[in-house]
């Protein structure tokens, strides 16, 4: 899965042509967070296929303005546990990663955006 980073006019409206051009092109949004920054909309949407996701956005008119790989968690075992996020957190953090973007997405999971991906995810398998 990876993230994309979709630039947005920031005006009513927008998101929904978003959310329309990926869903005509079969693309799901499996998990989303957005904030506006600068007089525009910074959106980052989780999706299985980066190529047609990017192609329908762009083809729409929208900016990708990036696309990286993220580390997706289940965190279905834990989800309403106090503290489990900063323990979660702090591994990372101990292995010298840094989190630079952190969202929720279906099925109870969480994206990371990290620095180093290969140490995260060997940092949460201890």
């Amino acid at each position: 899965m990876k993230d994309l980073t979709v630039i947005l006019k920031n005006k009513p409206g927008t998101l929904a042509d978003m959310g329309e051009a990926l869903g005509k092109n079969g693309i799901n949004m499996e998990g989303l967070c957005a904030f506006p920054q600068k007089g525009e909309g910074v959106v980052h949407i989780l999706v299985e296929d980066e190529t047609t996701a990017q192609w329908a956005l762009e083809d729409a008119g929208f900016e990708v303005r990036a696309i990286r790989d993220v580390l997706v968690i289940d965190i279905g075992n834990v989800v309403g546990k106090p503290g489990t996020g900063g323990k979660m957190a702090r591994k990372i953090g101990n292995a010298g990663v840094n989190i630079d973007l952190i969202y929720l997405a279906e099925n109870n999971r969480i994206v990371l955006g990290v620095d180093n991906l290969n140490k995260a995810s060997a940092a949460l398998e201890r």
